[in-house]
């Protein structure tokens, strides 16, 4: 289900998605590193930049940066991305040589 692509650079690449179950169960892929995390407020690194859930009772229910994959339970009031996009990366040699 995760789609996995390795780079020019052999970095990996996730496809990223979010699947939200009646405002109760939020799945996110493409994952790289949660910022912190509350009861009000779980703030992610994703591959399409910042992601932050906002809501009440929120629990992180599974944490798979491995798989870039993080499951959040609880009232689901919010899903908010950063303005900031990340760039898309070439090569190194293209980056090097730029």
């Amino acid at each position: 289900m995760n789609d996995t692509r390795l780079t020019e650079s052999g970095l990996r690449l996730r496809s990223h998605a979010i699947h939200v179950d009646n405002r109760e169960l939020l799945s996110v892929t493409g994952v790289r590193d949660v910022g912190s995390f509350n009861e009000a407020e779980v703030s992610l690194s994703t591959d399409a930049g910042g992601l932050t859930v906002e809501g009440e009772e929120l629990h992180i229910t599974k944490l798979d940066l491995d798989d870039g994959q993080v499951i959040v339970e609880g009232r689901i009031g919010a899903v908010i991305y950063d303005e900031d996009v990340p760039e898309k990366k070439g090569s190194i040699f293209k980056r090097m040589f730029s």
